[in-house]
């Protein structure tokens, strides 16, 4: 299969298989095909609309080619967004991470530097002096002293430095902005997953289905990839489909402006510590609390209540398990 004779195929309006498109991300890795055909299927791809299986056969290509993450765990959630939704909120989904953990379950979270808001995953942990690490024994002991790993992305998919200069270049989003969610190297058997509008949701339902795992995916009917409060959400599992309001769940509606996460990562870390330590203004601890709930639910297999989950999260933070969860993993990982 040469990468002319997929684009044709492209041109045609066909769609490629699975393993066709595992074998064109393993040539990518190879340097096999030209960037100008590489930018021309990435260009014909998120014009026609990307199918679920050429999602996923770039999935399996990226965890072939990367470095597993081999965790001596059966069951862990990540919490992540698909970002993109360019709202600048503070660190949402990893802040819920640490309450997760701080309530006892284990997190394996997957995550990156910023690329649309001002702090990422990566960046809070490294500003609080975390160093990334590939090393399966300090992987295992971090998730085992502390319940929870940080799985820093550039270490792990190597595929991706092959096209970096194209996507920078096209300068618009590609079926790449689609995998970073799917390609955690542990693999996990659940996932809280974030996502900005209905479209998306709908084809990470489908991915979810075909690869077998337990899952949540939430959309704020305003545009955030998260439960950002501010409105009605939607929540998709294994178990069920539907529309919450705030008040479902015990919270005010929160204010776009109690979720930003500041102009600085200084900023952006203070407010990350300010939840954890229980300091925080209360729409910022609801909406962790919130994230942290589905989460919860989808590692208990949806057999609690979300009532009971946002009971299981607050007395994470009230009690001050999650910060010190946190404080674990940072010395752990220093």
């Amino acid at each position: 299969m040469t990468m002319k004779d997929v684009l044709n195929r492209m041109l045609n309006h066909e769609e490629l298989t699975r393993e066709e498109m595992k074998e064109i991300l393993v040539g990518i890795t190879k340097s096999e095909f030209p960037q100008e055909q590489i930018t021309a299927l990435l260009t014909g791809l998120q014009m026609r609309g990307v199918t679920v299986d050429e999602l996923l056969g770039f999935r399996d290509g990226i965890l072939e080619t990367g470095v597993p993450a081999l965790l001596d765990c059966d069951r862990y959630i990540d919490v992540v967004g698909t970002g993109g939704d360019r709202k600048n909120t503070f660190n949402i989904s990893t802040t819920a991470c640490f309450v997760i953990a701080g309530a006892g379950y284990k997190v394996a979270k997957h995550g990156n530097y910023a690329a649309t808001s001002t702090s990422g995953a990566s960046n809070v942990i490294a500003n609080h002096g975390v160093k990334f690490t590939d090393d399966v024994d300090q992987l295992n002991r971090s998730l085992n002293e502390a319940g929870i790993v940080y799985l820093h992305a550039q270490l792990f998919a190597k595929a991706m430095k092959f096209v970096g200069p194209i996507r920078k270049a096209l300068q618009f989003p590609t079926i790449f902005n689609l995998l970073g969610p799917l390609v955690n190297p542990s693999q996990p058997k659940c996932q809280l997953l974030g996502v900005a509008n209905l479209d998306q949701m709908r084809l990470y339902h489908h991915v979810y289905q075909k690869i077998n795992i337990d899952y949540g995916i939430v959309n704020s009917m305003d545009g955030y990839d998260e439960i950002s409060l501010t409105g009605d959400f939607k929540v998709t599992t294994n178990h069920y489909e539907r529309v919450f309001k705030p008040q479902d769940l015990g919270f005010q509606i929160a204010k776009p402006e109690e979720l930003v996460g500041g102009a600085t990562e200084q900023e952006a870390k203070d407010i990350f510590d300010n939840v954890l330590a229980n300091t925080a203004l209360p729409a910022q601890k609801n909406i962790v609390l919130a994230n942290a709930a589905f989460g919860i639910q989808v590692l208990e297999k949806g057999q609690k209540s979300i009532e009971e989950c946002v009971e299981i999260a607050r007395e994470s933070i009230d009690s001050g398990r999650a910060l010190s969860t946190f404080k674990k993993f940072v010395e752990l990982n220093q």
